[in-house]
């Protein structure tokens, strides 16, 4: 492997009148890694992805490069757990030239918003879009099917002289339920809890939502034709796959039985499945009858994803430059188990940490990891070049970056979540390194604010975790078999490792960082 790295390593010359200066900052390793943590998710913030994707002169509006002229001829929709500011904020723009909008949002989400000050994400009193709340426990209910009926029936309505613009958000899915009849939703969530219990891939699942759905899966988009669509997406998928975010409703997407129950018979659901779904899935021809003006629509409906992973960790990278670190953004995709994931990021760490040339061990075992966590081996490789020219060249301290959504195993019933899970394993991981501000830090932490069923957003850990867990009596490995990451944080040191950044109104899946400081060079 060492073999592999000396491929990209430039000539061993050192200029050392050429060497960039690191920026001097007063600030602790840890207020930086908040702080950029800070500019992450406020890269991401509702109210301001619409503002940056909506370009508007006089009556004439750009989105994505698509220019249309407003003539009081605007309706708008959404569903998903940010698309309350996302709406607040398109209003403000469009402003009289919108007709009329229904969004579909979460249970209580209103009042929570007013509770923690974000009055700014609300609507003005007189607004023109009717606010639906619904999906309790982020399930959908009738509240939500009742919403999905009124977008369903707003989008009908609407001619070739009308723009249809569509807010899509996580937790959107849920929030726009429309089964086909016969199938009720009890039955629809019936069969879709038993795909998940089964094993079924986030592809499947999705799969089998849209054929059992009017509006999921380009069915929203076809209700709308004629009208011009344009969706804005905040995603809070790996890889902001269009067809994956709340199940597609923008995009259109082919349906074949055979598909449904070759999913459904390889899980052992066929025998089981409520006879208003078998009713549907033995039904001959598409979901819903084609437009004869309708063959394609692609020209029609423009989606376009307005903030992402990947945004939030190109912000977070500007913020660790100004606070004097050189951000390097390792992969926006990253997931699998987390016991993997901690052991990548402890390895990046002792890597880039070593005053010496690393073992080839570690890159070898690196470019093993990699796959396993989501992580190209071309992202590894260029990574790792850039933390051995900073160890050979003096670059200073550098901040590395990934975001995404690892998993976890539960095999307890303690409180905590992926975060703050993967801040505990990789502070083992660290373990032996030097302490800050000469060792490094790792921040984890969920952009909604929200890791697991806790207050915490995740947790920030270095070095020094083992032994100061020791000192204080607590056992991590016990902590860690009942998957209470939350406890374990908040016992220790009174709780000043987690992260608490409050109601986020957001959602673009996880930060991870790893703060390495600058490392001496040998100069013989």
């Amino acid at each position: 492997m060492a073999r592999v790295l000396s491929l990209f390593r430039p000539l061993p010359f050192l200029v050392l009148a050429g060497r960039r200066k690191p920026t001097l900052c007063k600030m602790s390793m840890d207020s930086r890694a908040r702080e950029v943590f800070v500019a992450a998710v406020e890269a991401v913030q509702p109210d301001t992805v619409v503002r940056q994707s909506i370009e508007r002169k006089e009556d004439s509006v750009t989105i994505d490069g698509h220019k249309f002229t407003l003539k009081h001829n605007l309706h708008l929709v959404g569903f998903g757990k940010a698309v309350l500011g996302m709406a607040a904020e398109a209003e403000k723009i469009m402003g009289d030239h919108l007709v009329r909008g229904v969004i579909s949002v979460p249970c209580g989400i209103q009042q929570t918003l007013q509770q923690h000050g974000k009055g700014h994400l609300l609507l003005k009193e007189k607004s023109r879009i009717k606010v639906m709340e619904g999906a309790k426990h982020n399930l959908p209910d009738a509240d939500a099917q009742k919403a999905a009926e009124v977008i369903k029936q707003l989008t009908s309505e609407l001619t070739e002289k009308d723009v249809l613009l569509v807010l899509i958000s996580g937790g959107g899915s849920a929030l726009l339920p429309a089964p086909i009849p016969p199938i009720s939703l009890q039955d629809k969530l019936d069969v879709t809890r038993k795909l998940a219990a089964a094993g079924a891939t986030i592809q499947e699942l999705n799969t089998v939502r849209r054929a059992l759905s009017f509006l999921k899966g380009g069915g929203l988009a076809h209700h709308a034709h004629p009208a011009q669509v344009f969706a804005l997406i905040l995603s809070d998928v790996i890889g902001d796959p269009l067809d994956l975010i709340a199940s597609g409703p923008t995009v259109r997407s082919e349906v074949w039985p055979e598909e449904i129950l070759s999913i459904l018979e390889r899980y052992k659901l066929l025998d089981s499945l409520p006879a208003s779904v078998k009713d549907v899935l033995g039904r001959p021809g598409p979901r819903w009858k084609e437009n004869t003006d309708e063959s394609d629509t692609s020209g029609n409906v423009h989606n376009v994803v307005i903030g992402s992973n990947s945004l939030a960790l190109k912000c977070a990278g500007r913020r660790a430059r100004e606070l004097g670190f050189r951000p390097v953004v390792l992969s926006p995709g990253v997931c699998g188990d987390v016991k993997s994931v901690s052991r990548l990021y402890g390895l990046l760490a002792r890597f880039a940490c070593s005053q010496e040339e690393p073992p080839p061990e570690i890159a070898a075992e690196l470019l093993r990891l990699g796959p396993e966590v989501g992580v190209e081996s071309w992202d590894l490789c260029r990574t790792m070049q850039v933390l051995d020219e900073g160890r050979t060249e003096g670059w200073g301290a550098t901040c590395l970056l990934a975001g995404g959504e690892p998993t976890v195993e539960l095999t307890g019933k303690g409180r905590g979540g992926r975060n703050q899970e993967l801040a505990l394993r990789v502070g083992l991981e660290l373990k032996g390194l030097e302490l800050p501000p000469k060792g490094p830090v790792f921040l984890s932490g969920g952009t909604d604010g929200q890791d697991g069923p806790t207050e915490a957003a995740g947790a920030i850990t270095d070095s020094r975790l083992y032994d100061e867990a020791q000192a204080q009596g607590l056992n991590i490995d016990n902590f860690l078999t009942n998957n209470d990451s939350y406890t374990f944080f908040s016992h220790l040191s009174a709780g000043q490792r987690l992260l608490v950044p409050g109601l986020t109104c957001t959602n673009v899946m996880d930060v991870h960082m790893l703060l390495i400081p600058a490392i001496p060079i040998n100069i013989c």
